[in-house]
This record gives C-alpha cells, sequence and structure tokens, in this order.
C-alpha cells in the first residue's frame, strides 16, 4: 500500500470544495470524490443539485456514503505528508530570500523554524533548542516565523501587543489597560483571533457560495449563448431557404416579361414581313406591266397596239395599302403586371413564413390563468380564471399586498424568471386594454406608471384606434389590422 501510495499525488487526495486532504469522502453518481461535509453544506446552499466538477444535474439529492476506499488511502497519504513534513522540518537549510533568517547565526543565515514574541528574535532548528529545553525560556510565546518582530511591540511602552482594543480596533500591550484604553472593551489577542478567523471562515463560505453562483451562471450564459447559436443556425437557414425561393421566383418573373416582350415583337415582325413580302411583290409585276406598256406605247404597228391596249391599260389586281400599316406593340403595364404578381408571389411566401414562425413560437405555449388574489375589486373573473370583465360595483375584498387598490389590474398566477413563453390574450371587439409583463416586485397601491422604469413593459389601445408601446416615452404603432 505504502508503494502504491507513493505512485499517487497530492491533488488526487484533495477535495475539490475545500481544497484539502479529504476527510470522510463521499463519491457522487457520476464517480467525482468530495469530503461528506464539504459537499453537503455545498448541496444545502445550491440547488439544484449539480456536481461542482462536471456539472451533472442530479434531480433527487443523492444518498452519499463514506468510501472506505479512499478514506484509508487518504489517511494512509496525511500520515505520510506529516511524516515528510516533520522530516524535512528537521533538516538545516539556508535562508533563501523571502523566508526568514535565524536571528543568531554568524556567517551563512539558516532558515528559521519559529520566532518569540518575547525575546523578539528568529531561531533556526540549533538555536530554537533552549527555548524548547530551559524551563525559563520555555513560557516564551513561540509563533511561526515572521520577519519585522518590532512590529509586535507596543511602540508606547515597548511591552508585547497581546490584546486586542475592541473599543478602538487595535493591538494594545498591558500596560496600555491602564492608559489610554482604560475603559475600554479589552480582550486576549487570541480571543479576538478566534472571534475573527470565524468571521473569516463565514466570509470564505460566502465567497465560495458567491463563487458557485458565478460559475452556475457562466453556465447558464453558455447555455443561452448555445440556444443562440442552433436559433441563429436554425434562421439562417430558413432564410437561405425562403431568400433562395424568392431569388428563383424573381428571375423566373423576369424571364417571363422578357418572353412576353419578345414574343409581341416577334408576331409584329412576322406581320411586317409579310407585308413587306406582299408589296415586294406587287411591286414586281407593276415594274413588269409598266414594261409591256412602255412598249405598246412605242409600237409602230396599230393593229397590234389597238388589239392589246385594253388588257395592257387595265388597272393591275393589288391591295389598297391606303388603310393598312404596323402598329408597334403596346408594352405599357407589362412590367407593372409581372412586379404585380410578384408581389402577390410574395406576399404568399410571407404568409407561409409567418406560419412556419408562429408555429415554432407556439412550441413554447403556456396554459395562463388570473390570479383574483391581485385583481382590483371591480374587476370580475370568470371560474376557470381565463376571462375578466369590469363589473359596475366594487367588490369588498380584502386589500391584501398582491392587489391592485386603484389601478383596474389582474395579473396571472404563472410567473418566469428565464425561457421563452408563449400565450395569447384575446382583445377582440375592445375599445381600450392594456396587455403585458410585470416584475412581481411592481408597485400594486396607489398612482401607477407604466414604463419599464417601474417594471412594466405594457402596449395599449386607447379610443378604439390609438395603439402604443409605453416604453417610456411611448412608441404609437400603426397595426396593419385590428388585432383579435
Amino acid at each position: 500500500m505504502s508503494a502504491a501510495s507513493c505512485l499517487l499525488t497530492e491533488d488526487q487526495f484533495l477535495c475539490s470544495i475545500c481544497l484539502d486532504v479529504f476527510t470522510d469522502p463521499v463519491t457522487t453518481p457520476c464517480g467525482h470524490n468530495f469530503c461528506k461535509t464539504c459537499i453537503t453544506e455545498h448541496w444545502s446552499t445550491n440547488v439544484p443539485y449539480r456536481c461542482p466538477n462536471c456539472k451533472e444535474l442530479f434531480y433527487t439529492r443523492p444518498e452519499l456514503r463514506v468510501n472506505t476506499f479512499i478514506s484509508e488511502m487518504a489517511a494512509q497519504f496525511r500520515q505520510l505528508a506529516q511524516q515528510k513534513a516533520s522530516s524535512s522540518s528537521s533538516e538545516q537549510q539556508v535562508s533563501k530570500p523571502g523566508e526568514v533568517p535565524c536571528d543568531v547565526c554568524n556567517g551563512t543565515k539558516l532558515k528559521a523554524l519559529k520566532s518569540c514574541l518575547v525575546c523578539l528574535e528568529s531561531y533556526c532548528e540549533t538555536h530554537l533548542e533552549p527555548h524548547l529545553t530551559v524551563s525559563g525560556l520555555k513560557r516564551h510565546q513561540l509563533t511561526d516565523p515572521v520577519e519585522n518582530l518590532e512590529g509586535r511591540m507596543c511602540t508606547i511602552h515597548d511591552k508585547p501587543l497581546e490584546l486586542f482594543c475592541k473599543t478602538d480596533q487595535i493591538c494594545v500591550c498591558m500596560l496600555c489597560t491602564y492608559s489610554d484604553h482604560k475603559t475600554h472593551d479589552v480582550v486576549p489577542l487570541k480571543e479576538e483571533y478566534e472571534g475573527k478567523k470565524a468571521e473569516l471562515g463565514k466570509t470564505q463560505a460566502e465567497i465560495q457560495q458567491m463563487i458557485q453562483k458565478r460559475r452556475l451562471k457562466v453556465e447558464e450564459i453558455k447555455h443561452s449563448v448555445e440556444l443562440s447559436e442552433e436559433d441563429a443556425d436554425r434562421e439562417i437557414a430558413d432564410g437561405v431557404q425562403v431568400f433562395t425561393a424568392l431569388k428563383e421566383s424573381v428571375e423566373r418573373s423576369q424571364a417571363e416579361l422578357i418572353d412576353t416582350i419578345k414574343e409581341k415583337q416577334r408576331k409584329t415582325e412576322e406581320q411586317a414581313e409579310g407585308f413587306i413580302e406582299e408589296l415586294e411583290q406587287e411591286i414586281s409585276e407593276l415594274k413588269k406591266r409598266s414594261t409591256e406598256v412602255e412598249q405598246l406605247s412605242c409600237s409602230e404597228d396599230h393593229l397590234h397596239l389597238l388589239q392589246s391596249f385594253t388588257s395592257v391599260n387595265a388597272a393591275p389586281s393589288t391591295r389598297d395599302w391606303t388603310k393598312i400599316s404596323i402598329r408597334p406593340p403596346s408594352y405599357e403595364g407589362t412590367v407593372v403586371t409581372a412586379v404585380t404578381q410578384l408581389e402577390e408571389m410574395l406576399s404568399k411566401q410571407m404568409k407561409k413564413l409567418f406560419e412556419a414562425v408562429l408555429k415554432r413560437i407556439q412550441q413554447y405555449a403556456v396554459d395562463v390563468t388570473l390570479n383574483p388574489k391581485t385583481a382590483y375589486p371591480e374587476r370580475i373573473l370568470s371560474d376557470d380564471g381565463k376571462q375578466v370583465k369590469h363589473g359596475d360595483i366594487s367588490k369588498n375584498l380584502p386589500d391584501n399586498p398582491e392587489r391592485f387598490s386603484t389601478c383596474t389590474c389582474v395579473l396571472g398566477k404563472q410567473s418566469f424568471s428565464s425561457g421563452r413563453f408563449y400565450f395569447e390574450v384575446q382583445v377582440k371587439g375592445k375599445t381600450d386594454w392594456d396587455l403585458g409583463v410585470v416584475r412581481e416586485s411592481i408597485n400594486r397601491k396607489g398612482q401607477i406608471n407604466l414604463c419599464p422604469k417601474d417594471g412594466y413593459w405594457t402596449i395599449w389601445l386607447r379610443n378604439n384606434n390609438k395603439y402604443k408601446a409605453l416604453a417610456g416615452p411611448g412608441v404609437h404603432l400603426s397595426p396593419k389590422s385590428r388585432p383579435d
């Protein structure tokens, strides 16, 4: 066992709460070891029950029993440490910078083991021997090595500071109690030391509790950051999906717009090409007729001219082009129509997106019931606590601290300190209403100012058409439709 103990380090036998060698070590379900007293006190002041090391949460307080194996190992380690400390203290060591040297040594100064508050000197092991063996010196008060022993003497009477004046909160000597501190409340240094040490112990416990609370707050903040990161990733993914669809819709609408305009232009060009082809055909025939007329007019054959005159002089068979023209198609409104269709599509996408967001938010839905203990006396609550209306007569109700005395308000029974909560309140048909959340510590008596500074986060409706967020100062709201 000794050989095995030598392979282990001091850190393996230290409680992570008190930072000392285990005393009655116990093991938590997650496998970590603590002093029984340390973990018991820790869980008495910290709920829920978490392991101080790995932060694993236990919904019920675990039953703890002393780990006999660890207890025996810790006892052996403590014994080995004491033996090591005892053996090392017997070795003569040269005083190093920062250590208290022996005042008696000549030449090389050895490290002091004790300081005498009577002799006002520090001694190494060799020079400390008289104080351990000589009867007169054995009564001297020894302490761990300290520098500036003169500071432990009364500057007025040159006597050891053995007492503490609680009136003036300073250390004094015996002669001081007969002079300047004669009527003061004076106690032995040890008595005050014990009291102050107890206070320090209490302060240390409070500090440890503050540290633990801050560690829990760190974990809470980290958890919030993780949730935020998850929400951010989800929103980015949703956003990319929505905007990709919107981009594709815009590109598709743009392509359809261009195709529509080009199709109109194509039909115009086809019509024009048909007219031009027909005109060129008529021009070709007219040229041929012109040649025939010219040849006939130059003929000297009387009979031939007279016989051909009727057919050549007749009007050619052509279209009346005076009423025919190419009218460019109107493109006015084409873009407007395309944008209008795109707007309708965007509106549908927005509606789908809103429904998806609302569905995701509704997973945090909570059941809210109204608390009759908080209701203003003229407020009438339904039996199930789900509805409230204004009565004409003020009921005679006890004016308990929770009840509003002058403001016609009522609060829900449910409360929360963190997290997300979703609930709906029906306001349809109301011409005036106030709605929001408040701190539990709000003032409920007398005149009340609805603003965040006083613990109110609310919106209201007045005169059937004026909406405002009471942010101090208020912010006017302009909803697209009346909320139900």
